[in-house]
């Protein structure tokens, strides 16, 4: 809600001045950056950092991948995709092993360790969820879903993508 003058209610959901002409694009930077901030306080309760629970979901669900294919999947370019897996396995959770086939390549796995965390980051993505629906009721969650993935194949057009994030095999 905002008043005459496009401020927000009691602050929430402000829109400065020089981002009127793109109040979605604001909306979608501040839903994100409190996202994250609330992500962040719950991961660090299980040793992760934000997007390292990324990089693990599609290891658990794709299984092993070279690391140049995990960047790709999750869009992420090779140093942050090379610093993230490193930290990741300076934590146990995910070991490199050469590729068989290339020896240039390296294959990321996911380990024992990791499958214990996985019920974990689950129940937090649950508690996200839960704080990021709120009251909204089904028809509504659904009807968000569909505009945020307009919005995504939306962006991802712009960038050339031919396919969003998650949407990919």
């Amino acid at each position: 809600m905002s008043d005459e003058s496009g401020r927000g209610v009691a602050g929430v959901g402000e829109v400065p001045s020089a981002a009127r002409r793109g109040p979605v694009s604001h909306a979608i930077f501040r839903v994100a950056r409190l996202h994250r901030m609330i992500a962040g306080q719950l991961l660090r309760e299980v040793g992760l950092h934000p997007s390292q629970e990324v990089v693990m979901m599609e290891l658990w669900h794709r299984g092993p991948l070279r690391q140049v294919d995990l960047g790709q999947v999750l869009g992420s370019d090779a140093a942050t995709i090379t610093r993230t897996v490193r930290r990741l396995e300076q934590s146990g959770f995910v070991r490199r092993v050469p590729s068989p086939t290339d020896k240039r390549s390296v294959i990321v796995e996911p380990t024992a360790a990791s499958l214990a965390l996985r019920d974990k980051v689950e129940d937090i993505w649950a508690e996200l969820e839960r704080g990021a629906v709120g009251d909204l009721d089904d028809a509504e969650q659904e009807q968000t879903l569909a505009v945020l993935d307009r919005l995504e194949r939306n962006l991802a057009h712009e960038a050339g993508d031919t396919e969003p994030f998650g949407c990919g095999a």
